[in-house]
């Protein structure tokens, strides 16, 4: 059972922000009911996704960015509700989003914004020359390495609050491995 109670959106003020939810799975996820304890965190989280949908990243690869993040944080609703969103939002073919679980893809430019973010994240933040020139071999622009660092910090934003808040998880359960 979540540490902090889901707040229904017509219970909270700035409910319109957690009704802004609605638009991808069809109802509101427990993440959000959850994070609604803060209105503030909700317009934060909300504003951050909402502007890197806009970005360079397409779906498909922030979802594979996002799998990436919450197996290697071990965050079980994140890890369940982007497998789900990539499979049945994104579009993503289920032999990537397994992939993605070990920052992998079968396209070299994925698999190449895919290394840079787990980098990242296993480095603390920083990457190394080596890294780096791996990324501009492959082809990744500036706008991407950005980008990059802009979903990551979304996902480690859901990762830590749902772990920290032990959210339940409502989504088909994908179990994180241990391997990473």
């Amino acid at each position: 059972m979540s540490r902090l109670p889901q707040i229904q959106p017509a219970e909270v003020t700035g409910a319109a922000a957690v009704a802004q939810v609605r638009k991808t799975p069809g109802s509101v996820p427990n993440l959000a009911k959850v994070m609604a304890n803060s209105p503030a965190l909700v317009k934060g989280w909300l504003a951050l996704s909402g502007a890197l949908s806009e970005g360079v990243i397409p779906a498909p690869v922030r979802e594979r960015l996002a799998i990436a993040t919450a197996q290697y944080n071990n965050c079980e609703y994140c890890l369940s509700a982007h497998t789900y969103i990539g499979a049945h939002v994104a579009e993503v073919d289920a032999e990537e989003l397994e992939r993605a679980r070990d920052a992998e893809s079968f396209d070299p430019h994925i698999a190449a914004l895919l290394a840079l973010s787990d980098a990242t994240t296993r480095g603390h933040g920083s990457t190394d020359e080596r890294q780096q020139k791996a990324r501009r071999a492959a082809g990744v622009a500036d706008a991407e390495m950005a980008e990059v660092a802009g979903n990551l910090g979304l996902n480690l934003l859901t990762n830590y609050f749902n772990l920290l808040a032990d959210t339940d998880n409502a989504w088909p359960v994908v179990t994180p491995c241990t391997h990473n």
